[in-house]
């Protein structure tokens, strides 16, 4: 199951972690160890931060996701599951029976 992984670096953390010469290839080390799918740097809060997408098998990968980010950055996260386009569509069915059995009478 994919998830997003909010990431949200606390200015002092992070502030360390980039005065490092080597926080670039740790940043990499980091994505390929998570195994990330993609990752987008940005302010998250007015901190620095970013968006990663993870792919896990089980919920018993977050910890190995999640503490590198936590013991390097001091990272808060937020792991959120999400769907690509071809997920949503295998979804359908179950969209479609929910819509049948649940939607307010009188609604079209």
């Amino acid at each position: 199951m994919r998830f997003l992984v909010k990431c949200e670096m606390p200015v002092e953390a992070s502030n360390e972690a980039i005065a490092d010469p080597e926080f670039g290839r740790k940043m990499e080390m980091v994505l390929k160890e998570v195994k990330a799918e993609a990752a987008y740097f940005t302010a998250v809060n007015g901190c620095r931060g970013g968006y990663i997408i993870v792919n896990m098998d089980d919920p018993s990968q977050i910890p190995a996701i999640a503490e590198p980010f936590f013991l390097w950055l001091n990272a808060k996260l937020e792991f959120t599951p999400v769907m690509t386009p071809a997920d949503l569509a295998k979804a359908a069915p179950a969209i479609e029976a929910a819509v049948k059995k649940w939607r307010r009478s009188g609604k079209k």
